[in-house]
């Protein structure tokens, strides 16, 4: 299978809006609002074109990522890094590995736009096979009440979260 990984444009919105639906639409911890949340974040401060990637084969969008800019609020300092939220792949075409080629294409094309960290709130068994850690271990925490198992970091550059212990501040569209 031939998989095709480009940066998401305007005239892809509502077919992104479908896929992450129906990605989405048989999971259990879910408010199954994503398609709403990549909508509103697109319209934010926080969104990064270069960051909203799309997944093909054979001309068909299969698979979506969004990284949006989030910060991390320390005593001293808020330091920026990246929200990933959501990864979404059609039904049909999960068990592929379209999701981990999304999300190695937006780590490798955060790293170039000079991010040095991703955050995340996700299945505790999936990502860390993509170097994700326990968000807890680097001493960050998230402004919600979640289990801890499921809030994940990753350093893009050595040492991005070495001593920077705090909470993530994401931007006013997630929770709207």
């Amino acid at each position: 299978m031939n998989i095709n990984i480009r940066e998401e444009r305007p005239e892809d919105y509502i077919s992104v809006f479908n896929l992450i639906e129906k990605a989405f639409k048989d999971e259990k911890y879910t408010d199954h609002q994503e398609q709403f949340l990549v909508e509103r974040l697109r319209k934010s401060e926080a969104f990064e074109p270069g960051l909203s990637l799309v997944a093909e084969v054979e001309g068909k969008l299969v698979g979506h990522i969004l990284l949006t800019e989030i910060k991390i609020s320390t005593p001293e300092d808020e330091i920026k890094s990246l929200a990933l939220a959501p990864v979404s792949v059609l039904p049909e075409f999960q068990g592929k590995g379209i999701g981990g080629k999304l999300i190695e294409a937006a780590h490798k094309r955060a790293k170039n736009l000079g991010y040095q960290s991703v955050i995340l709130l996700g299945h505790e068994n999936y990502y860390p096979r993509f170097g994700y850690r326990l968000a807890d271990e680097f001493g960050i925490s998230l402004p919600f009440d979640v289990p801890k198992e499921n809030c994940m970091a990753i350093e893009l550059q050595t040492n991005a979260l070495k001593d920077i212990q705090g909470q993530v501040v994401y931007p006013k569209e997630f929770f709207e």
